[in-house]
């Protein structure tokens, strides 16, 4: 009993020292006045692209674009403010590499879509491109509306790794939005893993990926892990090649962060 009776006075006694420390204290004491941050201006709506951010696709062109294979200018269709998968030439990717980012992309599958499963209008985004086939960390992009397929491989899944929190896939013919921020791993200078990646990815405004922690890249066959350590990498849009009628895709920009 004598032990509890201390206790409790110890704690009563703190309180009020911390509280006459309190006294004496003023509001600009926990006031920070820098650094102070850029000013940035937003696009007229949530979809359009703010001051600050590279515009990775305009409507006009692919000049930001390349062929994933040899480096030459990115093949795929333009017409009409979209570009379209040219199943008939390979992946694309951006010339410019990345860290840490912001990322606003676009996509739709065509409202006479066919397939089921994973060949009803494939492809990925890629939010870090380490290779010249399907290497990176793999952001999955697929007709998921009516769609039966393995979870860990639908829409808004970072592919074979993690499930999405929900599935807000629109009807074929319609846009689908991601919004991602994307942490780059880093690596010691033994190639181990320091940090590994890290995403939260928004789809059609409904979160579906929450702060993960990537197991590495995506691994088709196998278990994911860090196998080689890369800096900063392009962003790549996969051309999976089914038999479904190809993707298309508008508006693409980002923010370094």
């Amino acid at each position: 009993m004598k032990n509890k009776i201390l206790l409790t006075a110890l704690l009563l006694s703190g309180s009020v020292f911390m509280a006459n420390a309190q006294q004496g204290a003023k509001p600009e004491d926990t006031e920070k006045w820098e650094p102070v941050p850029k000013v940035v201006t937003p696009g007229k709506t949530v979809s359009d692209a703010p001051s600050d951010a590279v515009v990775l696709f305009d409507g006009k062109d692919l000049s930001k674009w390349e062929m994933v294979q040899d480096g030459s200018a990115a093949k795929w269709d333009v017409k009409d403010g979209v570009f379209t998968v040219n199943k008939q030439t390979g992946n694309i990717q951006t010339k410019q590499k990345f860290n840490n980012y912001q990322l606003h992309l676009e996509w739709k599958v065509p409202a006479n879509i066919t397939g089921t499963g994973q060949g009803r209008g494939n492809s990925g985004l890629f939010l870090a491109s380490i290779g010249k086939g399907d290497d990176g960390y793999e952001l999955q992009i697929l007709d998921s509306y009516n769609n039966k397929t393995y979870v860990n491989g639908q829409a808004g899944s970072i592919y074979k790794q993690f499930i999405p929190l929900a599935n807000p896939t629109k009807p074929p013919g319609t846009w689908n939005t991601y919004d991602v921020i994307w942490t780059a791993p880093t690596f010691k200078e033994d190639g181990s893993v320091k940090t590994p990646a890290r995403v939260t990815v928004l789809f059609n405004g409904v979160l579906v990926e929450n702060n993960i922690e990537l197991l590495g890249p995506t691994q088709y066959i196998g278990t994911p892990a860090y196998r080689k350590p890369h800096g900063a990498s392009p962003i790549k849009l996969q051309s999976h090649g089914d038999k479904s009628e190809p993707l298309s895709f508008r508006n693409i920009w980002i923010r370094d962060l």
